[in-house]
């Protein structure tokens, strides 16, 4: 049977985008390409050994896997070749000719748009294997499957301008190369310095051996050198472990530039062996909030040095998905599959380990250092702030987590703690108030906070929009209970309470006249005792949502029930009075609507009709 001819296909629109990017984003960091081949081919050899625990005959007379790196200084070419476990045809097609990431759009979108494109994004889509097109101007991939014929080898091959060649080549042995035939200006790639000074610096914790060939005067002697330690740094003691070191493990595993924030590294002996290394970035990877919840890779499962899979599932909740790091079990069994994973008793207690040093290290963190903790809270606050809700367990010590802006904080700045709130709470409180909204402004603008500031009473001003979700699992803290300033009642004291009867006794004949003129808009009419200096605002029951999320939740295509606020009216208010002594009942009616209305906007609900109000605004100004 004749092997299929040359075959030229283009690349998918987002590669081709990528591509492009890539090219013309990365040249202040164009040496990652080799990071990022060498990461690669460690990830083949880590499927093959895992595949040969069951398949033994995968790697059969070449068990000793390795990665190698050569240079040509006349063919101009720097070639990356693994062992490991290689790829048929389609997998090639799958691998290199498209990209599956779910979030690639938006990453598309954040790098061509406002935002100056980042590097630390490369690796974070699946798309490492592109910065080769950085300093090479044609790259040639030669793989063959360990499990398929020498006969049934595939050349990919592109100069990354829109199209690929695919052809099926004989290959001798299994694995993969990758071939770049470098940029006229890219000689500092053809020095066996550079490359090994490249490898020492970006890859040297790779648990495979990384070789090169030896010279002798400038020449290659035929024989290969291993160039870095090759050994999985987690088993290392940690008395051996430099800081550096630490922080060059977490860039080759986290795809990351910047240094991480902190980590931990724990060996557990006992019963159960393991050991994790766990690591807290200093920035958000881009698609946190995105694939990331459905797609996640952050840590990494071994079982006695061997890779197994990307666990991040079954080894961490949800809200701890920005963890990037390693566990290494000793007694799991290597043929583990996900589905056994999911209800493994062992793997359980390892899970709740792995919960019990992430929060560990952020307590340090805020205890310890607390500029650190503020650069860790400002770019996974909200994601932590998820656990309230995923995680019972430890709720109480996610909550003490948590930070707020505050009416007696240092404005936005979101930096007091629950446990700030209760130091600072009067005697005789017994709540721990806040406000939920859609910013910052409209929180500690709001005319629903004016009797708590008029009493000297600390509110915490929620504006995340995870706020208000988070909030109905966090009904109480350290015994006192939170409660929104809008919801229920006020607290008064006897003489307030006396004073707020009386006042809502002299303005019946006003509530009456102000439900009848806005009819089924409202469910009712109430003097307020949350007011000062504003005419009205929105009052909701304990149970009812804030109008600014039932908004967003509306926007986002879900069905909320149509629900009827209590409209709070403060009767010493000028324009309160003027809908009082308003005989005629069209301007009366424009009035009370706009009493409503305002506080609407003031509580983050939706106009129910914009142009309406524009107009009733209009002839109330004109008189």
């Amino acid at each position: 049977m004749n092997a299929p001819a040359t075959e030229t296909r283009k690349f998918e629109a987002e590669v081709a985008q990528v591509l492009h990017l890539v090219t013309h984003s990365l040249y202040s960091h164009k040496e990652i390409f080799l990071r990022e081949l060498v990461s690669n081919a460690s990830d083949a050899c880590d499927k093959l050994r895992f595949e040969s625990i069951a398949h033994p005959e995968l790697s059969a007379g070449d068990s000793e896997l390795h990665i190698d790196v050569s240079w040509d200084p006349e063919a101009r070419t720097v070639t990356v070749r693994d062992n490991g476990i290689g790829m048929s045809r389609d997998e090639v097609v799958a691998n290199i000719g498209t990209i599956a990431s779910s979030g690639t759009r938006r990453f598309l979108e954040a790098m061509s748009g406002e935002q100056k494109a980042d590097a630390r994004l490369i690796g974070q889509f699946g798309v490492g294997f592109y910065s080769a097109f950085v300093v090479a101007d044609k790259v040639t991939v030669l793989s063959r499957r360990a499990d398929a014929p020498a006969g049934e080898g595939v050349k990919w091959e592109s100069d990354g301008k829109g199209e690929y060649s695919l052809e099926q080549v004989e290959l001798a042995e299994r694995g993969t190369s990758v071939i770049l035939h470098l940029k006229a200006d890219e000689d500092e790639f053809l020095k066996r310095w550079q490359l090994r000074s490249l490898i020492t610096r970006y890859s040297d914790h790779v648990a495979f051996p990384i070789r090169m060939p030896t010279e002798k005067d400038d020449k290659p002697t035929g024989e290969w050198e291993t160039i870095n330690a090759a050994s999985a740094l987690w088993t290392k003691p940690k008395s051996e472990i430099s800081d550096e070191d630490y922080q060059s493990f977490y860039k080759s595993l986290g795809h990351d530039f910047n240094d991480a924030l902190a980590w931990t590294h724990n060996r557990v002996e006992g019963s159960q062996s393991f050991t994790t290394l766990l690591y807290l970035p200093s920035q958000p990877p881009f698609d946190l909030m995105m694939g990331a919840r459905d797609e996640r890779k952050g840590l990494k499962l071994y079982i006695k040095r061997v890779f197994i899979m990307d666990a991040a599932e079954e080894l961490l909740p949800n809200y701890l998905r920005f963890v990037r790091g390693v566990v290494d079990a000793d007694d799991l069994p290597l043929n583990v599959s996900r589905e056994i994973l999911q209800h493994n008793r062992q793997l359980d207690r390892i899970k709740a380990a792995c919960v019990k040093r992430v929060l560990d290290l952020i307590e340090k963190l805020a205890r310890d250092e607390p500029e650190k903790f503020a650069t860790f809270y400002k770019a996974f606050g909200n994601t932590l702030k998820e656990g309230i809700s995923e995680d019972a367990n430890n709720r109480e010590r996610i909550a003490k987590l948590l930070r707020f802006a505050s009416t007696k904080g240092e404005g936005t700045a979101q930096n007091v703690s629950l446990d700030d709130y209760i130091g600072r709470m009067a005697i005789g409180q017994d709540a721990i108030w806040y406000i939920t909204a859609d910013s910052y402004k409209a929180a500690a603008g709001s005319p629903q906070l004016e009797a708590f500031k008029a009493k000297d009473i600390e509110v915490l001003l929620m504006s995340d929009r995870i706020d208000e979700w988070m909030i109905g699992s966090l009904s109480e803290y350290e015994g006192k209970k939170l409660k929104s300033v809008a919801k229920g009642e006020v607290p008064l004291d006897e003489a307030d309470k006396k004073k707020q009867e009386e006042a809502a006794k002299e303005a019946e004949p006003l509530l009456k006249k102000l439900k009848e003129l806005l009819g089924d808009r409202v469910g009712e009419v109430k003097v307020s005792a949350r007011l000062t200096d504003s005419p009205s605002c929105l009052a909701l029951s304990d149970y009812e949502m804030a109008p600014h999320l039932a908004r967003l939740l509306r926007e986002a295509g879900q069905d909320m029930p149509e629900s009827k606020p209590t409209l709070e009216i403060n009767p010493a208010h000028a324009l309160v009075k003027r809908v009082e002594a308003e005989s005629d009942e069209a301007k009366a009616k424009d009035l009370a609507t706009l009493l409503l209305e305002q506080a609407e906007i003031a509580a983050g609900a939706q106009l129910p009709d914009p142009a309406a109000f524009v107009q009733r605004m209009n002839r109330v100004l004109l008189g």
